[in-house]
């Protein structure tokens, strides 16, 4: 009797709490599944294909020692050199503040031809830092090798990072600055109460997020690389495809890439610490330790070289390109609009996926979760070439894969940005379930209601940097469009390589303006969005 009294008294979750975990469950489920088939089908396509794998030799375990030098110090530089950049920019407001920060992201989403055009304009044998270094009676600088790796990868990982740690600045609540300033906290103190446990908590992260990009490095190593002593596991597959036609070693060496890039992730989980800020009421962020002259100073400073930095390339690619995109030919135009399509596209599916892997993760909490978050981060270890060329395997029996090129390019961009939208999703999801959670459930908000109510809005942010992030990285993807379109069915970065190749300098140059201007107004625009009215 007292048994069925005290069951009988047992809290039980509500029917549409249990209605909405099932359906977070589910479509986590099937995201999930797709994941699979994506990174890990694709790879065992190829070994099946292949017929087994390949041993590695010395000239593998080169590459594979290089990738990590190059990934760690490029990584670790991109990370140093970001935070001061944030902390001014989140410290200071000034007239064209938003537009500054949405240029200084623009290195990231540029693709990588026109990047290293770009750069080679800058720092290359005749780039205005070696005309410079002449001039002053100096040795020129060499772009190639290692330091011409490192070089391009901050050029394009700085923008990232100091997003991310922008993000971050912002997210902490305005009360802990105002409490901080009547407690007549100086901006050292600031920095050790308020900013450094935010550091703490989001460096790992990024510096996670940029050693993969770097470990997955093919583009920059074949233009920069500078022969058989600076080339890396990605480009090492791709001379296996290519050159040597082994399959075989392909799938190990992707094996091998996939294996580090796990063993980094699990590393930097270890290093992650959670948040200890709490929430807020939503306010803007007021900072009350902007310092005197010199503080002022020093921020600025530190703004106007990373401008030049990563800006300088892009002015020459705008100089270069703007008296010929009038006279480009159609077959541009056309690319363009494929490129858009093939964008917007893995846009939304990228932003569906995000959310439904970001729900499912917290419904499942332990050790399900953290394995879903894994395999949400494994695109980042997956080799591109090696997926595209494994789905090739796997629909050649079945349908012409060229007839699904841009269909198949839109799903493989939307995997490959998973892992960036679900890194800057999932943080904001586990505040918000902290901080609004009990009162969301207390007011019987679940599914939908409690989707459109509570969390979006508090999400707009993430969502919006993370939707111009995918939105333009794949307008100027240039990866599984190569292995799968024909000619009439090129995308506009596939279209710009065809000029390039064809010595069409003067096509290529108002080309490369036309994909860098587009992919920066998807970014802006997605970013404006998700900004709002609130000061970033």
């Amino acid at each position: 009797m007292h048994h069925a009294r005290s069951l009988a008294r047992a809290p039980r979750v509500p029917e549409p709490a249990r209605v909405a975990r099932w359906a977070a469950l589910a479509a986590g489920g099937v995201v999930a599944l797709w994941l699979l088939v994506l990174n890990f089908g694709a790879l065992g396509a190829v070994a099946w294909r292949a017929a087994g794998l390949s041993a590695l030799g010395p000239a593998d375990w080169a590459a594979l020692r290089f990738t990590v030098v190059q990934a760690l110090w490029s990584a670790g530089l991109s990370l140093l050199l970001a935070i001061p950049v944030a902390r001014a920019l989140a410290r200071r407001r000034f007239p064209g503040r938003n537009v500054l920060i949405t240029l200084l992201g623009a290195p990231f989403i540029l693709p990588t031809l026109v990047a290293v055009l770009g750069l080679l304009a800058v720092f290359g044998r005749s780039g205005l830092v070696n005309q410079g270094l002449e001039a002053l009676g100096f040795a020129r600088f060499n772009i190639y090798g290692l330091h011409g790796v490192v070089l391009a990868h901050v050029f394009y990982n700085l923008p990232l990072a100091t997003r991310i740690l922008l993000q971050g600045w912002g997210a902490i609540p305005s009360e802990r600055f105002r409490l901080a300033a009547s407690l007549g906290f100086g901006p050292g103190a600031q920095f050790r109460q308020l900013e450094w446990p935010m550091l703490r908590e989001l460096a790992p992260g990024a510096f996670l997020v940029i050693f993969l990009i770097c470990l997955t490095s093919f583009s920059v190593a074949l233009t920069l690389g500078g022969g058989p002593r600076a080339t890396t596991v990605e480009l090492a597959i791709y001379q296996a495809f290519r050159f040597d036609h082994d399959m075989g070693r392909a799938a190990a060496l992707a094996l091998m890439q996939f294996g580090l890039c796990a063993l980094a992730a699990m590393f930097a989980w270890r290093l992650t610490l959670p948040s200890s800020l709490g929430g807020g009421l939503d306010r803007p962020v007021e900072r009350f330790d902007r310092g005197g002259w010199g503080g002022r100073a020093l921020d600025g400073s530190v703004i106007v070289l990373a401008a030049l930095f990563l800006l300088t390339p892009l002015a020459m690619i705008a100089a270069r390109g703007l008296p010929h995109v009038a006279g480009l030919p159609v077959e541009v135009w056309q690319a363009a609009g494929r490129s858009l399509i093939v964008a917007l596209g893995a846009t939304a599916l990228s932003m569906a996926f995000a959310l439904a892997l970001a729900h499912a993760i917290l419904a499942l909490r332990g050790a399900g979760a953290a394995a879903l978050e894994g395999l949400g981060l494994a695109a980042l270890a997956a080799s591109p070439l090696v997926i595209g060329t494994g789905l090739f395997v796997l629909m050649l029996p079945v349908v012409n894969p060229r007839d699904w090129a841009l269909v198949v390019t839109m799903l493989v961009n939307a995997g490959m940005a998973l892992p960036f939208a679900l890194r800057l999703i999932l943080p904001g999801l586990r505040e918000v379930v902290a901080t609004q959670g009990r009162l969301a459930a207390s007011l019987g908000l679940h599914g939908r209601a409690r989707l459109m109510i509570v969390t979006l809005p508090r999400l707009r942010r993430p969502l919006g940097f993370a939707a111009g992030l995918t939105a333009a990285l794949s307008m100027g993807d240039l990866g599984v469009i190569m292995l799968f379109a024909e000619r009439e069915g090129a995308t506009l970065p596939m279209q710009l390589y065809r000029l390039m190749t064809a010595y069409r300098q003067d096509d290529a140059a108002g080309a490369a303006l036309v994909l860098l201007g587009t992919s920066l107004a998807l970014f802006w625009g997605f970013d404006r969005w998700g900004r709002g009215r609130a000061a970033a």
